[in-house]
C-alpha cells in the first residue's frame, strides 16, 4: 500500500540530521558556482516597461556591467600572471645548431601569453572610449536626457576602479616586461624568414609602448575623456558622489568604500587637469575634505598582495599631468612609508589605527552581544512560525526585528573583514626593518621580502587578534548561513512591508501635502507608486480584519496591506532610486549642498529625510535578497593567502610554509597553548577554502588550486600531528597532576607550578566533519589513530627506557605507566580509543593465549640473572638490596637511554622533575615498593613465568656450586676436630687458620663458590618479598570477592560459607534477575540474562577455588629442596658408624663453615667498619642449603664461628672473674663481632625455615598457571615438579 505524500512528508521531518559536533568551523558555502538570487539573466533592459525614458542610460549601465565583468577577468589574468622564461631551457654548448629551433620553440610558447597582453591592451583601449563616451553623454549642454542614476554613477566608478586596478599591476608585475623582451627577441630571430611583418612589429611597438609606460591606462582615458569636449562636470558628480559617501557612510559595505578610495585620488587628477577645472573643483569639494579622507585612509587594499596610496597616486600622477599640481597641499600628503613609526600613532591624531589589536575588545563586544540578539531572535522567530493565528502586529515586529538582525550582521561582517584587509594592507606598506630569524646564522639580507611583510611583521599579540577576529567572522557567518532558509519569508515580508509602506502611504501623505501644487514632483511620486505598489495585498485579508486600519480623517488615513514575500526586482530597485534621486534635485547633477543636502530645496527637512531613509534602505534590500551570497562575500578571508606579487620579486616557485599567515595563524593557536583560542584553531583553515574557491572561480587558475591543495595537505597533517601532540602532552600533566601526593602538593610553597590549566579540547575531539577544500574529513577518527599510535610509542619508550636502566627503575615504570593509562582514560571519554591493556599487550608481545611470558618479565629476568643477583647485596635489617660498592661488579652491557620529549614522561619539566625525584627516592635499592611495582605489571599471566625462571636459576647455580664444593672437600684434611679451649680465641683462630691453608690455591674456586651462595640467597629472599606482596594482593581481592560468594570468618578464624547447600548471593542475585524477565513477556532479549546467569556461576567456581592461597616462598623451599636433593650423597653423607662424625665430615656445612669465616676475616680486614662485602643474602643461601640438607644442628656444633664465639665467652667469663682487663680480644674484636652477627642472622634464618618449611613433613605449595597458589598441596619433591602439579585429591 502506497504511503500518501503528506505522510512521507510528515514522517521525514520527524528525521534529525544533526549531531552533537560543536560548531568550530566556518561557514561550508556552495557547491556549485551559480549567480546570484537578484543577477538578472536580462540585465536592466527590463527598466524600459516602467516608462521612465531611462533606455539610453539602462543600455550604458548594461554595457559598463560587461566591461566591469571583462575586466575583472583581465585583472585575474594580470595577477596571476607569472614569468615564463623562468621555466625557458638553456642549450649546452654541444646543442648550439638546434638554435634555431629553440627560438621558434620559445616565440610559440610567448606568443600565447602575448596575445593576452594585447587582448588586455586592445580592452583597455575600448573600454576607456566606452566610459568617456558614456560620460560624455551627460556632459552635452544641448541635449537632456535623463540620468545618470545612481546605479551609473557605481557602474562608473567600478569601471574607473577596474581600469585603475589593472594599470597599477600593469606597473606592479615586472615579469611582463621581462618576458616581451625575450619575445621580442625570439621574434626577431624567427622573422627572418617570414614575409609581410610590418603589421607584426606595428603591434609589437604599440605593446612595448603600453607594457613600459607607466599609468598608461589612466593617461589613455584622460585623452579620450577630453578628446571631444570636457567632462569635468560629470567627473565632479562623481567626486562629490563619493566624497558624501565616504563622508556619510553611504557605502553599505567595505568593498564599495574601497572602490571609492581607490578612485578618488584618480578622479581628483582626472577633473583638475587644468586650473579653471581645479578652481570649479575646490569650489564643491573643499580641499580639506579630500585630505581628510586621504589622510585617514594613507593605504587601501587593492589585490591580496597588493596596495594603493592616496598620497603616492597624487604625487606619481601630478608628473604625468602637470596642470592638477596647482593644489600642492594634496601633494604634501605622507606616503605609507613617511608614516611616523608604529609606536608614535596615538600621537598624531591624523593617523588612523589599522592594527585590529587596538579594536580586537570592541570587537568582541559587538560579536557577543550580536550573537546573543540574535539567537533570541530566531528563537522569538521560531516561536511564531509554530503558532497559529498569531497577532498580526506582532507578527510584524518579530519579522521587523529579524531584518534589523541581519541588517546589522552583514554590516558587522563588513566592518571586521574590512579591518583584515586594510591591516594586511598595512602591513604590506610597512614591512619588518630588523626581523629575528630562528636560525642563529641568518642575517637581515637573507629574509625575502614577503617574510618581512607577513612572517615577522606579526607580532603574537596581532596573530592572537586575527585569529580571534577570524573565528568571529566565520562564526557570526556560519550561524548566519544556518538560518538562510528560517529568515527567507521574513526578510521578504519585511522589504515587502518596507516598500509597499512607503509607497502606499508615506507618499500618499505626500501627495495630499507638500507636492498637492506640484505638478511635475507630484508625477514622479505617482510614478514611484505604479512601478512598486502591491495593490493584490491590499485584498489579501477579509474587510472585517481591515476595518480598524481605515478609520480616521482623510489626512491621517492608512492603507493596510498583508505582506507577502515578494521582494522588489533589481530594476525596480534602481527605477525607485532614481526617482528619488529626480524628486530631490530635480535632475540637477550640479545642484550644490550634495545628494541630499538642503540647499536650494524647498522640501521640508522631514521629507527629505524621509527620501533620504528609504533611499539608503534600497541599496541594502538587494543583498538582504541575495543573502547567502552576500554572507559568503562578507566572509571570504581567502585573499590572507595570496602572494604572487612577493612571489615574483623573490623570484622564487612558492614560499615555505612558515611564511604562509593561514598556517602561522593555526601554529600560533596550538603553540601559545592559549584556552581562549584552542576552539578556534580550525578557523584559519577556512582561509584556504576561501582561497581556493577564489582561485578556482575568481581568478579561474588550476595551478593556484594545486599549490592551495599541496600547501594545505602539508599544514593539515602537520597540524594533526601538533595537534596531538599538544593533546596527548595535556592529559599526560593532567594525569600526572592528578596522581600527585596531595601532601606533598600541601607541603609545597610552589605547589600551585605542579597543577594543570584546564583546557577546552572536548570540542575540537568531536569533530567529525571538518570541511576543507570540498573534502569531509573525520578530524576525530585521525586524532583517536594519531592518539593510539602516541600511547603505543610512549609504552615503546617506557619499555626502552627501563632496559636501559637497572631493576630500581620498576617503581619509575610502574608510575609512568599509571600516569598513561590515566591519560588514557581521560582521552577514552572524548575518543574511541583502543583498550590500554590490549595496546600494553602488544608492546610486552604478550597477545598469544598460550604466551605466558612478556617483554617486561623477560627484561627483569635478564636484570635479576645479569646485574641483580650478581651485583646486588641484600641488608636484611632493612630488607632492602642494595648495589655493592666493596666487590667487583659483573660487567653488563645496556643500551642508552632514549631520548623523548617530556610529553613521553609526565607532560610538563615541572611536573617531570617532581617524578623524577620521586624515582630518585627508589633508585638506590630494591625492596617492597619496587616488588608491589613487579607484581602490578607483570600480573598473575607473567608472574608465574618469572617465578620458574628464577628457580630454574637456584637449580642452575646449585649444579654450578657441586663441582666447587667438591673441589673444597677434597683439599681439606682428613681430620679436622674441635678447637680447643685452651688456646683461647687466638690459638682457635691459628688452628683454623692452618686447617684452610689447604684453600689458599683455591681463592677463585672459594670466590665463586661464595657468589653463588650468594645468589641463591638473594633468590630465596627475594621470593619472601614476593610472598609477602602477593599474601596482601590475595587478601585485599578476598575481601572484595568475600560478600558476593557468601564467605563469612567462622568462630576459629577460618573462612565459612554463609549458608551451606545455597547459591551464593551473586548466582541468586542473577538467577532471580533471569526468572524475572522469563516471566515478564514484554522483555526483548531474556537470553542475555540467562547467560549472565551462567557467568555467575563460572565466576563463583573460579573464584572460590583461588580463596585458599598458598605461599610462593614455601614452593621454591620445596624446589630448592628438590634440586638438592641429587647431592645429598655428596654434601651430606650419611656415617658408616650411625654416629655423628665429628673429624672426618667433608659434608656442606663444614665446608660453608670454613668459606663463611674466612670471609668474616678478610671482610673486617679490608673493611673494618664495614662487613657487608657479601651481604646477608649468603646467609640465606648458606643457611637455607645447610637446612634443607638436615644439617641445621651439625652446622650449629662444629661450626667454626661458633666454636670461637663460645671460646670467646668462656674466656671473657673467666678474665671477668679475675678482675683482669680483657687484652686478649684487643686483636680479634672485629672479628667476634662480626661472627656474633653472622651468628644472630643464621639463628633468624633457620628460625623463618622452620616456621615456613617444616622438614618432617616436606610440604609445600604450587602455583598454578593462572598464578593463583595452592595451600599445602603435597607432591613429590622433583625438579620438573612446576610442570606436572598434581590434581586435588589425587
Amino acid at each position: 500500500m502506497a504511503v500518501p505524500v503528506e505522510e512521507a512528508i510528515a514522517a521525514l521531518s520527524t528525521f534529525s540530521l544533526e549531531d552533537d559536533q560543536p560548531e568550530i568551523q566556518g561557514p561550508g558555502f556552495w557547491v556549485s558556482t551559480e549567480k546570484g538570487a537578484t543577477t538578472s539573466p536580462i540585465e536592466y533592459t527590463d527598466v524600459s516597461a516602467y516608462r521612465l525614458s531611462l533606455s539610453e542610460d539602462t543600455k550604458a549601465i548594461n554595457q559598463l556591467n560587461l566591461l566591469i565583468r571583462e575586466g575583472k577577468e583581465m585583472g585575474s589574468v594580470l595577477y596571476t600572471y607569472r614569468s615564463c622564461v623562468k621555466a625557458l631551457p638553456q642549450l649546452p654548448d654541444s646543442m648550439k645548431q638546434n638554435q634555431a629551433d629553440l627560438y621558434l620553440e620559445t616565440y610559440q610558447v610567448l606568443d600565447l601569453e602575448m596575445s593576452r597582453l594585447r587582448e588586455i591592451q586592445r580592452w583597455q583601449a575600448s573600454a576607456a572610449s566606452k566610459l568617456a563616451a558614456d560620460m560624455q553623454r551627460f556632459s552635452r549642454p544641448e541635449r537632456r536626457i535623463n540620468g545618470p542614476t545612481i546605479t551609473h554613477l557605481w557602474s562608473m566608478l567600478k569601471l574607473l576602479d577596474v581600469l585603475v586596478q589593472l594599470d597599477h599591476l600593469k606597473n606592479a608585475k615586472a615579469s611582463i616586461p621581462n618576458d616581451f623582451s625575450w619575445y621580442k627577441r625570439t621574434f626577431t630571430q624567427v622573422s627572418v624568414q617570414w614575409q609581410d611583418t610590418d603589421t607584426m612589429r606595428e603591434e609589437l611597438d604599440d605593446l612595448q609602448i603600453f607594457l613600459s609606460t607607466r599609468w598608461a591606462i589612466l593617461l589613455n582615458l584622460h585623452v579620450e575623456m577630453f578628446r571631444v569636449n570636457n567632462v569635468e562636470d560629470i567627473l565632479q558628480v562623481l567626486i562629490v558622489f563619493a566624497v558624501e559617501s565616504l563622508e556619510l557612510n553611504f557605502a553599505l559595505l567595505f568593498p564599495e568604500r574601497h572602490i571609492l578610495l581607490r578612485v578618488l585620488p584618480v578622479l581628483v587628477v582626472l577633473a583638475a587637469s587644468s586650473e579653471k577645472d581645479s578652481e570649479s573643483l575646490y569650489k564643491r569639494v573643499k580641499v580639506n575634505r579630500l585630505i581628510n579622507i586621504f589622510k585617514n585612509d594613507p593605504v587601501i587594499p587593492a589585490f591580496p598582495d597588493l596596495h594603493l596610496s592616496p598620497a603616492a597616486i597624487l604625487k606619481e600622477l601630478s608628473t604625468y599631468f602637470p596642470k592638477s599640481s596647482a593644489q600642492t597641499r594634496l601633494l604634501t600628503l605622507p606616503s605609507p612609508h613617511e608614516l611616523p613609526p608604529l609606536v608614535s600613532l596615538t600621537k598624531h591624531t591624523y593617523q588612523r589605527h589599522f592594527l585590529i589589536i587596538n579594536h580586537i575588545g570592541a570587537i568582541r563586544a559587538e560579536h557577543d552581544d550580536f550573537a546573543i540578539r540574535f539567537a533570541s531572535s530566531l528563537n522569538q522567530l521560531l516561536l511564531l512560525r509554530s503558532m497559529e493565528g498569531a497577532d498580526m502586529e506582532w507578527a510584524k515586529e518579530v519579522k521587523g526585528n529579524i531584518y534589523d538582525m541581519v541588517v546589522e550582521g552583514f554590516q558587522l561582517l563588513s566592518r571586521w573583514t574590512a579591518r583584515i584587509w586594510e591591516q594586511c594592507a598595512w602591513k604590506f606598506s610597512r614591512p619588518c626593518k630588523d626581523p629575528v630569524g630562528t636560525e642563529s646564522h641568518e642575517t637581515a639580507a637573507s629574509f625575502s621580502d614577503y617574510e618581512k611583510v607577513v612572517r615577522y611583521n606579526y607580532s603574537a599579540e596581532e596573530r592572537k587578534a586575527l585569529v580571534e577576529l577570524v573565528s568571529y567572522i566565520k562564526g557570526i557567518g556560519s550561524l548566519m548561513q544556518k538560518a538562510d532558509t528560517l529568515v527567507a519569508d521574513a526578510l521578504w515580508e519585511t522589504i515587502h512591508s518596507e516598500v509597499q509602506d512607503f509607497v502606499q502611504n508615506t507618499l500618499a501623505t505626500m501627495l495630499r501635502t507638500t507636492f498637492r501644487k506640484k505638478k511635475d514632483l507630484s508625477r514622479i511620486l505617482s510614478d514611484m507608486r505604479t512601478l512598486s505598489a502591491d495593490w493584490m495585498a491590499n485584498t489579501s485579508k477579509p474587510d472585517s480584519e481591515m476595518q480598524g486600519f481605515h478609520q480616521g480623517g482623510e489626512e491621517n488615513r492608512v492603507n493596510f496591506f498583508y505582506p507577502r514575500p515578494v521582494a522588489p526586482t533589481a530594476a525596480q530597485v534602481h527605477c525607485l532610486q532614481f526617482l528619488i534621486y529626480e524628486v530631490v534635485s530635480g535632475g540637477n547633477m550640479r545642484k550644490p549642498g550634495g545628494l541630499f543636502g538642503n540647499t536650494g530645496s524647498d522640501i521640508p527637512v522631514n521629507d527629505l529625510k524621509q527620501l533620504e531613509t528609504f533611499f539608503y534602505k534600497l541599496g541594502f534590500f538587494l543583498h538582504i535578497l541575495d543573502y547567502t551570497a552576500t554572507v559568503a562575500n562578507l566572509t571570504d578571508v581567502g585573499f590572507l593567502w595570496f602572494r604572487e606579487f612577493y612571489l615574483e620579486s623573490s623570484r622564487v616557485i612558492q614560499f615555505p610554509i612558515e611564511c604562509s599567515l593561514p598556517w602561522m595563524l593555526v601554529d600560533h593557536v596550538i603553540e601559545s597553548q592559549n584556552a581562549g583560542l584552542l576552539e578556534s584553531v580550525l578557523m584559519p583553515f577556512d582561509i584556504y577554502n576561501d582561497a581556493a574557491q577564489q582561485a578556482l572561480v575568481v581568478l579561474k587558475q588550476r595551478f593556484l588550486y594545486d599549490e592551495i591543495e599541496a600547501e594545505v595537505d602539508n599544514c593539515f597533517d602537520i597540524f594533526v600531528s601538533k595537534l596531538c601532540e599538544t593533546v596527548f602532552t595535556y592529559y599526560k600533566s593532567w594525569a600526572a597532576s592528578e596522581l600527585l601526593d596531595p601532601s606533598f602538593l600541601f607541603a609545597l610553597d610552589i605547589g600551585e607550578k605542579f597543577s594543570v590549566q584546564p583546557m577546552r579540547f572536548t570540542a575540537i575531539l568531536k569533530m567529525t566533519r571538518v570541511k576543507l577544500l570540498g573534502r569531509t574529513i573525520n578530524f576525530r577518527s585521525l586524532i583517536s589513530e594519531r592518539m593510539n599510535k602516541l600511547c603505543r610509542e610512549n609504552i615503546e619508550f617506557l619499555f626502552d627506557r627501563f632496559e636501559s636502566q637497572d631493576l630500581c627503575a620498576i617503581v619509575e615504570l610502574e608510575k609512568l605507566v599509571e600516569i598513561l593509562q590515566l591519560a588514557h582514560e581521560l582521552l577514552a571519554k572524548d575518543l574511541t580509543l583502543d583498550s590500554f591493556s590490549l595496546m600494553l599487550n602488544e608492546m610486552q608481545e604478550n597477545v598469544s593465549l598460550v604466551s605466558y611470558s612478556s617483554r617486561l618479565a623477560s627484561q627483569i629476568w635478564a636484570e635479576m640473572q645479569n646485574d641483580f643477583l650478581p651485583n646486588f647485596v641484600l641488608c636484611n635489617t632493612t630488607q632492602r638490596f642494595v648495589r655493592s660498592s666493596k666487590m667487583s661488579p659483573a660487567p653488563v652491557q645496556k643500551p642508552s637511554v632514549p631520548y623523548a620529549k617530556p610529553n613521553f614522561y609526565c607532560g610538563t619539566q615541572e611536573l617531570n622533575s617532581a617524578y623524577q625525584s620521586f624515582a630518585r627516592l627508589h633508585s638506590a635499592f630494591f625492596g617492597m615498593p619496587h616488588m608491589y611495582s613487579i607484581v602490578r605489571l607483570l600480573g598473575s599471566r607473567s608472574l608465574p613465568w618469572l617465578v620458574r625462571a628464577l628457580l630454574d636459576h637456584v637449580s642452575n647455580k646449585i649444579t654450578a656450586l657441586e663441582a666447587m664444593i667438591t673441589g673444597l672437600q677434597e683439599a681439606l684434611p682428613k681430620s679436622v676436630g674441635l678447637l680447643p679451649f685452651d688456646g683461647g680465641v687466638a690459638g682457635c683462630m691459628r688452628i683454623v687458620q692452618e686447617l684452610l691453608n689447604c684453600w689458599h690455591s683455591k681463592t677463585e674456586l672459594k670466590t665463586e663458590a661464595l657468589r653463588g651462595i650468594k645468589e641463591i640467597g638473594s633468590v630465596l629472599y627475594w621470593m619472601s618479598l614476593l610472598d609477602i606482596v602477593l599474601r596482601e594482593v590475595d587478601t585485599s581481592q578476598f575481601l572484595q570477592t568475600a560478600p558476593w560468594l557468601g564467605l563469612i570468618p567462622g568462630a576459629d578464624g577460618q573462612v565459612v560459607q554463609f549458608q551451606d547447600g545455597e547459591n551464593s548471593p551473586i548466582i541468586t542475585l542473577f538467577k532471580s534477575l533471569a526468572a524475572a524477565t522469563v516471566s515478564n513477556p514484554t522483555f526483548s532479549n531474556p537470553s542475555s540474562f540467562r547467560v549472565l546467569s551462567r557467568q555467575a556461576e563460572a565466576a563463583d567456581l573460579l573464584y572460590k577455588s583461588n580463596i585458599n592461597a598458598g605461599s610462593v616462598l614455601e614452593y621454591a623451599l620445596a624446589f630448592t629442596s628438590a634440586a638438592l636433593d641429587k647431592y645429598c650423597s655428596k654434601w651430606s653423607v650419611i656415617p658408616k658408624t650411625g654416629f655423628v662424625d665429628i673429624t672426618t665430615s667433608k659434608d656442606f656445612y663444614r665446608i660453608y663453615s670454613g668459606l663463611q669465616i674466612e670471609y668474616l676475616e678478610e671482610a673486617v680486614r679490608v673493611q673494618p667498619n664495614n662487613h657487608g662485602m657479601l651481604g646477608d643474602s649468603i646467609a640465606w643461601g648458606g643457611c637455607t642449603i645447610i637446612y634443607l640438607l638436615g644439617q641445621q644442628l651439625h652446622f650449629e656444633l662444629f661450626d667454626f664461628s661458633h666454636q670461637i664465639l663460645n671460646v670467646a665467652e668462656v674466656e671473657v667469663a673467666s678474665i671477668t672473674s679475675t678482675h683482669k682487663n680483657p687484652q686478649f680480644l684487643q686483636n680479634f674484636e672485629g672479628l667476634v663481632e662480626a661472627m656474633k652477627k653472622a651468628r644472630r642472622l643464621n639463628n633468624h634464618v633457620f628460625s623463618m625455615l622452620k616456621a615456613r618449611c617444616p622438614l618432617e613433613d616436606k610440604q609445600a605449595c604450587a602455583i598454578k598457571q593462572s598464578g593463583a597458589p595452592m595451600h599445602r598441596i603435597r607432591f613429590e619433591n622433583t625438579v620438573s615438579a612446576f610442570e606436572t602439579l598434581p590434581q586435588k585429591g589425587a
